[in-house]
């Protein structure tokens, strides 16, 4: 899906198939991780926040504890309270995001009431400082690629051809490429628990990091004390339908951006309509198929730019401003500087991950005839963001290790407060409240009309206030009656750009910390 910050992102497809972990299956062979060695972190903003740094040892497969190992890099701010509530570990999602640089996430949490915990950030097995770390292709998502709309044979072979081919380049990982699902991240999660000398865990994630959470609340319910679940991952439909239904909430969102710039056209004269402003847009992207910007900027990388759009409204400003500085002075500097932020040219880290992850985590389609038919019905009603994100997850298609069953995920007995925001294009909403049913004992969080993907922590007093009274005393809002959410919260107000008439200048900035905010969106495609 579009990686779920994500990725953020995700930021996959999410398959309906859902099989119950077997009751009866044996219990792997017991691993007892050793402590982490502490010491100094690389990362000057790790370092400014206080953290040490170190690296957690685990079975490369929980079933041969004895065998192969691999390093987990895991970092730690500790609580400055005397009232210490336990470790508290943080995912921003993807699958494929790094979150390393999390534990500094305990200050943004409002009423100080971060600071009774130890925040531990980590990036999962195959990530960024972990070792090894997957990579499959770092030229992957080099610059003018064919476009993503498969409008000739020759562009469908091509793109079948390039899926194919990374899908094999994949290969060369070896033996982590069958251990990368989320049941063993959530082992992971249990070893870092155990390693932490904890009896339970507290837990924050985000995006992917939500769907982690429900896996290992499923498999470890009595490990866990207090759970913030933001923006959730539908377990129904993980991860072949759910990329479609993205298509479609990433297309609602574009027009809703769309129609934000037409509102504000005194500022950046791009059209006076929605409609006009749409138009103007598809007509540059066709313009770049034959002319990239600056060489480099074609179809594909002007779609992955404002994809950004779609999952946060913090960059609105920004990306208008690219938009019409192409538009009205060539300036293409812009816009590549905006898409090397979210896609990492020469580094595919990151989306050799999502697609470890997600291909293996549950059943893809493997005959091509369904993938198209199924895309080209979304994309005639969807067209912003489908044959991208196709292409996306075209590897699962011939990926190189069998997917397993995904886990039957069954929350009851665990609280957890979730948060979701209604228009949130990433996840979409029935995620969250399908999750809230499987979960009887936790809170729903909603934001009517909000768009923003994983954007809990980021200035919104309604709702951060009560993240930081759940995790300083356990109360979750009142449980109410019926299937909608527990709580309401309005979401952040739109932006408002620097010389808009008759108002002060003012980007709705993120009040996140700086690590907050980069992870989620290099974790969201």
């Amino acid at each position: 899906m579009s990686k779920l910050v994500p990725a953020i992102l995700a930021a996959g497809a999410l398959a309906s198939c859902l099989v119950a972990v077997p009751a009866a299956a044996a219990a792997p062979p017991r691993f007892t991780p050793a402590p982490i060695s502490w010491g100094p972190c690389g990362s000057a903003g790790l370092a400014r926040a206080g953290a040490e740094c170190g690296f957690l040892e685990v079975p490369l497969d929980y079933q041969d504890p004895g065998g192969a190992r691999i390093s987990l890099a895991v970092s730690r701010v500790r609580h400055t309270s005397t009232d210490y509530q336990g470790v508290m570990l943080v995912n921003p999602g993807g699958p494929g995001g790094s979150g390393l640089g999390l534990s500094a996430l305990g200050r943004a949490v409002p009423k100080d009431a971060g600071d009774s915990y130890d925040w531990i950030g980590f990036d999962p097995r195959g990530v960024g400082a972990s070792r090894p770390a997957l990579s499959c292709d770092p030229g992957h998502f080099r610059y003018n690629r064919p476009a993503y709309v498969p409008t000739t044979p020759e562009l469908e072979r091509t793109w079948l051809q390039t899926s194919r081919d990374y899908a094999a380049a994949c290969e060369k990982n070896g033996p982590l490429l069958r251990h990368m699902r989320t049941t063993d991240v959530a082992r992971d999660l249990d070893s870092l628990r155990e390693a932490l000398g904890a009896e339970q865990i507290n837990y924050y994630g985000f995006s992917y990091g939500t769907y982690l959470g429900q896996v290992y609340a499923t498999l470890y319910p009595q490990r866990v004390r207090r759970m913030v679940l933001d923006s959730n991952v539908d377990p129904r439909k993980v991860f072949y339908q759910a990329n479609l239904d993205q298509d479609v909430a990433f297309d609602r969102n574009i027009k809703i951006y769309f129609d934000w710039i037409a509102r504000h056209d005194a500022v950046y004269h791009l059209g006076a309509t929605g409609k006009a402003v749409e138009d103007l847009w598809y007509a540059r992207q066709r313009e770049l198929t034959r002319a990239p910007a600056g060489g480099v900027i074609g179809p594909d990388e002007w779609t992955d730019i404002f994809l950004q759009a779609g999952y946060y409204q913090s960059t609105w400003v920004d990306l208008a401003e690219a938009f019409a500085g192409w538009v009205h002075r060539g300036d293409w500097q812009t816009l590549k500087t905006r898409y090397d932020r979210t896609n990492s040219p020469g580094d595919d880290n990151g989306f050799a991950v999502y697609n470890a992850v997600q291909c293996t985590d549950a059943p893809w389609p493997r005959n091509w005839a369904t993938w198209k038919v199924d895309n080209w019905i979304t994309y005639a009603k969807a067209p912003f963001e489908t044959w991208g994100n196709a292409w996306y997850n075209a590897p699962c298609r011939t990926w190189p290790v069998p997917a397993g069953k995904p886990v039957d995920v069954d929350g009851r007995g665990v609280g957890a407060l979730l948060i979701g925001e209604e228009l949130d294009a990433a996840t979409p909403f029935a995620g969250n409240l399908e999750v809230r049913r499987r979960f009887p004992q936790a809170s729903l969080i909603g934001q009517p009309g909000g768009t923003t993907h994983a954007g809990s922590l980021s200035g919104n007093a309604c709702v951060d206030d009560r993240i930081a009274d759940y995790l300083a005393t356990g109360a979750l809002p009142p449980r109410q009656r019926g299937t909608g959410p527990d709580a309401v919260c309005d979401p952040l107000p739109e932006p408002v750009p620097d010389g808009a008439p008759g108002t002060r200048a003012d980007r709705a900035g993120t009040g996140q910390p700086e690590e907050l905010t980069e992870a989620l969106r290099a974790a969201a495609r």
